[in-house]
C-alpha cells in the first residue's frame, strides 16, 4: 500500500451561521485532522455515512485536475486522522474535504489557489447533502488562519469575501468545547428568520472586530432556532460563572466556551462547572488559531 499524498487542515467554530442572514464566517480552532491518499483500502475502517469522501473525488475532476498516476476514482482509497469531533458544529466536514483537496493536489504536484480548494469543498458538501449553504465560511477557516465574513451568493470566491479579522489572540484565550454528542437533527433555512436579530448583532459585533460578542450572539440566535433549552441553559451558565464568551457552534450540539488564560481560578471554576454537568460527554481545551499580529 503506497500512500500517494497527504494533506491537512483543522477545526473550527462559528462566529456567524450562514443561515442566519445569508452572511457567514467561522474561525479556525487548533483541532487537527489529516488525510492520507492511498491506493490500497486502509486497515482502519473510514466512517463517510454522509459520502462525502466520493464526493470531494467529484469536485476535484469538476474544478479540471486529475487523479494521480493515472488511477480510476475506484482505484483511490483514504485514510483519516481526526481529532474534531463529528457532526457538532465543529467544521469537520469542511475540513475533512480541504484536507482530501489538499492530498489530492499533493499527490499530482498540482497547484491550487485558496479560492479553489474553498470552491471544490463547498461543491463536495452540498453534493454530499452536508451543508445547507455550501458552508464557504467554514472551508476557509479549515483552510487559513483568522475569519473572513462571506456571501455565499456572490458570482466567486474572491467576490464573497467581504472582509476579514485576524481573530482573538491565541495566547490570550482558553477556548473550551463543551461536547454533548452528536445532533439529533439539522435546522431547516425557515427556521432561522424569527431570530434575525441576535444574527444581526453578531454581524455588527464582527464589523467592529469584536469576535467573542460575534461568537455570544450567534450562539443566542442558534440555540434559539434549535429550541435547544440545555444549550441556553449552558451557555447562560457560562457567562454567569466568568466566561468572556459563550455560544452554540454550527448547528450544535457542541458549546463553545471562551476564558482568559490569565484568570486561571476562572477557567478551572468552567471546567469543573461542564465536567460534572452529566449532559456533557467531554470537554476539550483548545485555542483560536487566529493571525498574529505582527505576521498581519
Amino acid at each position: 500500500m503506497a500512500i500517494l499524498g497527504s494533506g491537512n487542515a483543522h477545526g473550527g467554530c462559528s462566529l456567524l451561521h450562514a443561515a442566519g442572514l445569508g452572511y457567514g464566517a467561522s474561525i479556525g480552532l487548533d483541532l487537527p485532522l489529516a488525510v492520507r491518499l492511498l491506493d490500497k483500502p486502509s486497515k482502519r475502517d473510514i466512517k463517510d455515512p454522509d459520502e462525502l469522501l466520493p464526493a470531494i473525488l467529484d469536485a476535484w475532476i469538476a474544478g479540471g485536475y486529475e487523479f494521480p498516476n493515472g488511477l480510476a476514482k475506484e482505484e483511490l482509497f483514504w485514510a483519516v486522522m481526526s481529532q474534531i469531533p463529528p457532526r457538532q458544529g465543529l467544521k469537520s466536514s469542511a475540513a475533512i474535504a480541504i484536507a482530501a483537496l489538499r492530498a489530492l493536489a499533493d499527490s499530482t504536484q498540482a497547484e491550487v489557489s485558496d479560492e479553489e480548494y474553498v470552491a471544490m469543498a463547498a461543491q463536495a458538501q452540498i453534493e454530499a447533502n452536508v451543508s445547507i449553504t455550501g458552508s464557504i465560511d467554514d472551508a476557509w477557516a479549515c483552510l487559513t488562519p483568522g475569519w473572513k465574513l462571506i456571501d455565499p451568493r456572490a458570482e466567486s470566491i474572491a467576490e464573497g469575501v467581504l472582509f476579514e479579522g485576524n481573530g482573538p489572540k491565541t495566547d490570550d484565550w482558553l477556548v473550551m468545547i463543551v461536547c454533548r454528542g452528536e445532533r439529533k437533527k439539522r435546522p431547516e433555512l425557515e427556521d432561522f428568520p424569527p431570530h434575525a436579530g441576535a444574527y444581526q448583532n453578531s454581524l455588527e459585533a464582527l464589523q467592529e472586530m469584536n469576535e467573542l460578542v460575534a461568537l455570544t450572539w450567534n450562539g443566542r440566535g442558534t440555540v434559539a432556532v434549535m429550541n435547544d433549552v440545555q444549550g441556553r441553559k449552558m451557555t447562560n451558565d457560562a457567562i454567569l460563572n466568568g466566561a468572556r464568551a459563550a455560544g452554540m457552534s454550527g448547528s450544535g450540539n457542541a458549546i463553545i466556551v471562551v476564558a482568559p488564560k490569565v484568570s486561571k481560578p476562572t477557567c478551572e471554576r468552567l471546567l469543573q462547572l461542564f465536567e460534572s454537568n452529566k449532559d456533557v460527554t467531554k470537554v476539550i481545551q483548545t485555542s483560536f488559531l487566529s493571525i498574529e499580529e505582527e505576521e498581519a
